[in-house]
């Protein structure tokens, strides 16, 4: 598809849930841009996300979803352009804006000497929550997840789902206004992933705000209200998923995605690594 195909959807115009919720901007991106050495791997983006919208963050690998979510969260600072939440910039204000943000990093770093307890309760006081509070959320989301029987263990022989677990309820235990979330499917058995995605519904209901990341296309299109595609650093599409297969008269968000980020033949690479793998590549060129 023509780049000059490629359009931006006002999702507060559309036939969407969002229409119906409060119209206050949670996230916003102005001119956001971010450079390391000659690569430009965030550029220019404007984006208002409202209250209450789950917002799908899609791209290919090197797009710059994680970037985005670091200059977005405060990790690290933008090149040039502004990220704000619920209207305050994150550079000027950052731990105004951190105490109003929840995130679960792509490669969620733990203290894996320290138990679900001990690391719950050192996240509820730098959120400044009180011990007996922070201690009360932290024994409940370990119950409700399944690893209360774990809470006293060192983390350190933790599977990778335990550790995700600990990460979701180590971004939910100050109840946040916005949720940064980056693959949070990531390691989860399928019980758990379906009680964060009707979870994730029930806290948008109540009009907090979901940033999204996922390569997993399948539950973007179930889940989110919205749908951000970035590639190269540039959004490409904006707009529900319906919008989005209308736009590029395809039938799944899966297509819809591969239409906007790919150049290539998709079918004809498969054939190679194929050939290659099976190793008919070489029979052929000993024929």
């Amino acid at each position: 598809m023509d780049t000059t195909d490629r359009q931006r959807i006002d999702p507060t115009n559309s036939d969407s849930k969002t229409a119906r919720q409060d119209s206050a901007i949670a996230i916003e991106f102005r001119g956001l841009a971010k450079s390391f050495g000659d690569i430009e791997a965030v550029q220019n983006l404007d984006i208002k996300i409202p209250r209450g919208q789950i917002c799908g963050y899609l791209g290919p690998n090197g797009a710059g979803k994680t970037t985005t979510v670091k200059m977005a969260t405060g990790m690290i600072a933008p090149t040039s352009g502004t990220a704000l939440i619920n209207g305050i910039d994150v550079v000027e204000s950052p731990i105004q804006t951190k105490l109003m943000i929840g995130v679960v990093p792509e490669t969620g770093a733990l203290y894996e000497n320290l138990t679900p307890i001990e690391y719950l309760t050192l996240v509820g006081r730098l959120y400044h929550l009180e011990p007996d509070a922070a201690l009360e959320k932290a024994e409940e989301f370990l119950r409700l997840f399944g690893i209360a029987d774990s809470s006293e263990r060192m983390m350190t022989g933790f599977s990778r789902g335990m550790k995700q677990k600990v990460l979701i309820s180590a971004a939910l235990l100050h109840n946040p206004d916005v949720l940064f979330l980056d693959e949070p499917l990531a390691g989860l058995d399928a019980n758990t992933a379906l009680i964060l995605k009707e979870l994730l519904r029930e806290l948008a209901s109540q009009g907090k705000t979901v940033f999204y990341c996922s390569h997993i296309l399948e539950v973007v299109e179930k889940v989110c209200d919205r749908v951000v595609i970035l590639n190269g650093g540039e959004v490409v599409a904006d707009g529900n998923v319906e919008q989005l297969k209308e736009m590029t008269h395809r039938t799944s968000l899966e297509d819809a995605f591969t239409e906007l980020t790919s150049e290539e033949d998709l079918g004809a690479i498969v054939r190679a690594f194929s050939r290659s793998i099976t190793g008919k590549a070489r029979e052929a060129g000993n024929e």
